[in-house]
């Protein structure tokens, strides 16, 4: 979608959901200075106060380093073995193990209240700030104004930003407490402004909600998170999955649940332990195609892709939490997979807008999963097996005209 059109949706998406004419935001983009009144417009029509509004907004200034990060975010350039390989192994993978023994019986009321196991949070705990020790040091509000201004994703950006002000009106944090991710994320386990509102928890009853402070809070508010996005109690995550060599591998994929005895028919085993009950459904997960690790993931999987919508950070997450409950290290698979260099996948996702099956916009070099759909469309075209992972056969069918 060309910019210009991008910013006009984006722009009438928010004035079709501002809840009074004051709200309506101007057009992404341009006078910065202007772009805030409305802002401030829009917040004082949400109920906030002028004195939160001038705390939280004035000062406020674009950060261009928030902008580089967020057109250069590196986890889709890397494997799903590198990835979990570096997040879920020593020293984190160990100090998660401890960390949830010396707080298990807070774990075990945080399961009992929300039906999210301690390993769970632990994971994203560890994952998202190193169990609190790295929160951010970007200006929450300046990261947010600028991703809010920005023409790519105002639409996600710009009710963070009001959060971010109803969270200062609320008296959780003073605007000079908001200190974070680079893509407005607070709190010990990085949690956006809109869900810390909505999800917050003020478990030390101190009469605030303190997610960058209070381990109680930050601990019960990402379960209550968890839980509000729809998981299921007692249910599994993911498991990893041993699979025959004549498997459908056209069907290996986030959007495709089958029943577990489907799975079974096919010939799916699991690496250890059994798989879920036959009725349960579940998707098969391929990162790195046929020749890599699989794994089934299940109902309780499909929030982790909420929480974080990167294939390889959500499967990473998961992964790292079953291995804190005792799940053996991934293997690496049936054989060695090269993945293609970001100017090969680059290549290929041209021949994939020839072939119409990937938008212009979409050619960035980076593994995402519109790039996985199109390739396992394109491998189906092609009689390959497809497990929508690219390699450089389907390059070099594709360069050659198939």
């Amino acid at each position: 979608m060309p910019l210009t059109l991008r910013c006009a949706v984006a722009a009438a998406l928010l004035a079709a959901s501002a809840p009074h004419a004051l709200a309506q935001p101007a057009p992404c983009g341009g006078d910065f200075a202007a772009w805030l009144d409305g802002v401030r417009a829009e917040a004082r029509a949400a109920g906030v106060s002028d004195k939160a509004i001038a705390a939280g907004l004035d000062g406020v200034q674009v950060d261009q380093k928030v902008l580089q990060l967020d057109r250069g975010q590196s986890v889709f350039q890397q494997t799903f073995l590198q990835f979990a390989g570096r997040m879920a192994a020593p020293p984190r993978l160990p100090k998660a193990i401890k960390v949830l023994g010396e707080k298990r019986a807070m774990f075990d009321e945080i399961e009992q209240k929300y039906g999210v196991p301690g390993e769970v949070i632990v994971a994203f705990w560890g994952l998202e700030t190193d169990f609190g020790a790295n929160i951010g040091k970007f200006d929450t509000r300046n990261a947010l104004a600028t991703l809010s201004h920005d023409c790519r994703r105002p639409d996600f950006f710009r009710p963070q930003l009001i959060g971010a002000l109803k969270i200062v009106d609320r008296g959780d944090l003073q605007p000079t407490e908001m200190r974070g991710a680079w893509a407005g994320e607070l709190g010990q386990t990085q949690m956006m402004p809109v869900d810390y509102l909505r999800s917050g928890v003020d478990a030390d009853g101190d009469g605030r909600v303190d997610l960058m402070k209070s381990v109680p809070d930050a601990l019960n508010s990402a379960a209550k998170y968890v839980a509000d996005l729809g998981w299921r109690r007692g249910e599994p995550w993911v498991q990893e999955v041993t699979l025959p060599a004549d498997m459908p591998w056209q069907e290996a994929d986030f959007d495709v649940k089958h029943p577990v005895s489907q799975w079974r028919q096919w010939g799916v085993k699991a690496r250890t332990g059994d798989l879920a009950p036959d009725d349960a459904p579940a998707a098969l997960l391929l990162p790195m195609g046929r020749k890599g690790p699989g794994f089934l993931a299940y109902r309780n999987f499909d929030v982790y892709r909420t929480w974080n919508q990167s294939y390889i950070y959500s499967l990473t997450a998961a992964y790292l939490a079953t291995r804190i409950a005792g799940a053996p290290q991934v293997s690496e698979g049936a054989a060695p997979v090269k993945p293609l260099s970001p100017d090969e996948l680059r290549e290929l996702q041209k021949q994939f807008v020839k072939a119409g099956l990937l938008p212009e916009d979409e050619v960035d070099g980076k593994l995402g999963v519109d790039t996985r759909k199109a390739t396992r469309k394109a491998q189906l075209k092609l009689g390959q097996p497809a497990d929508g992972y690219p390699n450089i056969e389907l390059l070099q069918a594709m360069t050659s005209g198939g």
